[in-house]
């Protein structure tokens, strides 16, 4: 399976797969995805614009995410993890989308960094949809489901304890509420918690209910702990203390000579340390719905943003552009609504009139 960026066509992204390979394996998946991505309507869902087939493969169009995913940006531009700003307009945008999916009967299983895609006009898609299980059985919605997810090795950071468990009380879409709060802690530090620890480690980690706390970082010289704390704001967050050694551990690992760097001390707030704190409860039904999480005060500080506002919390992220496109290569100027500034928390990204002109 590839992808080609072809934003000369209409700016999209074509993706093309023979449908005769390993059908019952990949081909499968893949063209569920495409048939969920044809049935749900929402602005926050990944959806295929086109799909046709030619010969043997089957080519589907979805839109350019100019700014790619979640991860990706991690990785290139944010490796010491990002704004709480960006990090609420993200959260924000992945949670409308659950919601809906949600009270569609669906439970994603598959919430994660590279799952967030952004495009090049500021709108949040959540995509994976290969992972989504239906909970409606004869017309009723079941209280909980069994299934195991297709590739869960590599989802396994992510995946509740409940999920993990695999027992007779089974899971639902509080499933996806644990994940938000691994993909919250994940933005903050620009590393996944969990995944330095082998499998069985993690699994027993998840299931004796350790529980995880966001490390509060000031810049410090690499190799050195010294300014390093974890943060005790009497919020319980997730990760247990071993876990937040093994991701120390591998926070020392030097990086190439030209990765960014941090800009300053981390302090979190206490919004998103309760954030957390309530994602990442051991006991799903006692974890908010997405409808609840929207209303949390730490989207207070989501709002409508202009161009401007949105490319200050991007930087030094640039879009993928047209070759006609003129780059970016400086900040743009702050503008008078900055994207840092909490505004009402009736303010909905998704819902709102953009106004990028």
């Amino acid at each position: 399976m590839s992808f080609l960026d072809c934003s000369c066509i209409s700016h999209s992204q074509v993706q093309p797969m023979d449908i005769e390979e390993r059908y019952e394996d990949t081909s499968h998946q893949f063209l569920n995805e495409v048939l969920l991505s044809r049935l749900f309507r929402h602005p926050n869902l990944l959806t295929s614009r086109l799909v046709f087939s030619s010969c043997c493969q089957l080519w589907v169009l979805t839109p350019l995410m100019a700014y790619g995913s979640a991860d990706s940006l991690l990785k290139t531009h944010f490796p010491d993890g990002m704004s709480e700003s960006l990090i609420a307009y993200l959260l924000y945008g992945v949670l409308k989308a659950l919601e809906y999916l949600h009270r569609m009967g669906y439970v994603h299983r598959g919430v994660k960094a590279s799952h967030i895609l952004l495009s090049g006009e500021g709108r949040v898609y959540l995509s994976g949809l290969h992972s989504v299980y239906s909970m409606m059985r004869e017309g009723k919605r079941m209280r909980a489901v069994f299934d195991m997810p297709h590739h869960s090795p590599s989802l396994l950071p992510w995946l509740s304890p409940e999920l993990l468990r695999q027992d007779l009380h089974g899971y639902g879409v509080k499933s996806d509420i644990y994940s938000l709060g691994i993909v919250a802690c994940e933005l903050v530090s620009g590393r996944v918690p969990f995944q330095d620890m082998p499998p069985t480690q993690m699994l027993l980690q998840k299931l004796r209910g350790s529980h995880c706390c966001l490390l509060d970082v000031a810049p410090f010289p690499l190799g050195e702990l010294g300014g390093l704390k974890v943060s005790r704001s009497g919020v319980d967050s997730g990760i247990g203390e071993s876990v937040a050694t093994g991701s120390l551990t591998h926070s020392t690992t030097a990086p190439p000579a030209d990765r960014p760097q941090s800009p300053g001390p981390k302090n979190h707030s206490a919004t998103l340390h309760n954030l957390v704190q309530l994602c990442l409860q051991q006991q799903p039904e006692r974890r908010p719905s997405a409808s609840e999480l929207l209303t949390h005060a730490f989207f207070k500080q989501v709002k409508r943003h202009t161009r401007d506002s949105f490319l200050s919390l991007m930087y030094p992220a640039v879009p993928l552009t047209s070759p006609e496109d003129p780059p970016v290569s400086s900040p743009p100027a702050p503008s008078s609504s900055s994207g840092n500034a909490p505004l009402s928390a009736s303010a909905d990204p998704a819902d709102a009139v953009w106004d990028f002109s």
